[in-house]
């Protein structure tokens, strides 16, 4: 699953269009999803698979470096994923009935507190 992180930024303007910070999972890892984010200047936190990492071991000093992976960023990730998980538990927010979205995000905070008062 690919999530982005984006900082809100405080004045006047369009709003921003690239993130500051993308999350993956290692279904994400390939080198196109990587260069892709390194031309754009996105930062990334991407797990390597175990055969990738043995794969650039094999090749040596050619294999290159590893890449940078932030693991309490990521596993921060892994709570959001629990959360929206708990929150699609209400059948009303997985399926999305709803028309409008003021009425949506409603759900959503309902569902939310509801969420909060059982824990």
């Amino acid at each position: 699953m690919l999530e982005q992180i984006t900082v809100p930024r405080t004045g006047v303007g369009r709003p921003r269009t690239r993130p500051d910070h993308v999350l993956a999972d290692k279904a994400y890892t390939s080198r196109r999803n990587r260069r892709y984010l390194r031309r754009r200047g996105i930062r990334h936190t991407i797990p390597e698979r175990l055969d990738q990492q043995r794969h650039r071991h094999n090749r040596g000093s050619r294999g290159g470096r590893p890449t940078g992976f932030d693991s309490e960023r990521y596993k921060k990730r892994n709570t959001v994923e629990r959360a929206i998980n708990r929150l699609k538990n209400f059948r009303s927010v997985a399926t999305r009935y709803e028309n409008r979205a003021y009425i949506y995000l409603g759900t959503v905070t309902l569902a939310t507190l509801l969420i909060w008062l059982r824990t």
